[in-house]
């Protein structure tokens, strides 16, 4: 692994801490009951289809943590078998988000279905990429970590309204301008050392056009 990027997994931590944060009050602080309703949009009550959904968002984030941290302490023959999991456990992932999805769609702002829907497709996108170049650490780590950036949506969401009480929009709008910063400082940082930093404008693309349609459609 590239030494400017040997943190890369105890900074992962920092996204599964902010996403026990961002869930408390509407999955996590529910244990063990999870009688109240998971938002405010859809006023639905906590089902077998949520708890499939965390279970896999959190075996993603706990992969973005593990991976980097054996390539990190040079466990490459168990990084290489737990990647091999993610072919089973990313499309678990994106099945297990048409449930809230479908429950979006009958909510009652249907539109908001949007901000699911990007999400998987720039997952999707990331992940493809990220496999493609398997054979190319450098592009392949790149893109790997721009799947992190796409779980700062829901954390952003919640955190904002329910710990900050800041309207949801405008804590999307913050976090796409912290994404918008991390990535310019790792293509900053990438050119002053040389390295690949195109994987990067991809990302920052991607994240660009999500953030304009969110604009023009909600």
């Amino acid at each position: 692994m590239e030494k400017e990027y040997n943190l890369t997994g105890y900074f992962m931590l920092l996204l599964m801490a902010l996403v026990f944060v961002a869930f408390h009050k509407t999955y996590f602080g529910q244990f063990p009951s999870f009688d109240l309703a998971t938002s405010s949009l859809s006023h639905s009550k906590i089902s077998i289809f949520h708890h499939i959904h965390v279970v896999f968002a959190l075996l993603w984030v706990l992969l973005l943590i593990l991976q980097p941290l054996l390539i990190r302490y040079k466990k490459y023959i168990t990084h290489k078998y737990i990647g091999r999991l993610s072919y089973v456990i990313f499309p678990l992932l994106i099945l297990s988000c048409i449930q809230p999805i479908f429950r979006i769609l009958h909510a009652d702002h249907a539109m908001v279905v949007y901000i699911p829907i990007s999400d998987c497709l720039v997952l999707i996108l990331f992940y493809v990429l990220a496999i493609y170049h398997k054979k190319d650490a450098a592009k392949h780590m790149r893109y790997m970590i721009g799947t992190a950036f796409v779980f700062l949506g829901p954390v952003f969401g919640r955190i904002g309204p329910y710990v900050f009480d800041i309207h949801p929009k405008i804590a999307i709008h913050i976090m796409f301008m912290v994404v918008y910063l991390i990535v310019g400082m790792l293509v900053y940082f990438d050119r002053k050392y040389g390295r690949n930093f195109r994987p990067y404008l991809i990302v920052l693309t991607a994240m660009l056009v999500k953030h304009i349609l969110f604009v023009v459609l909600l």
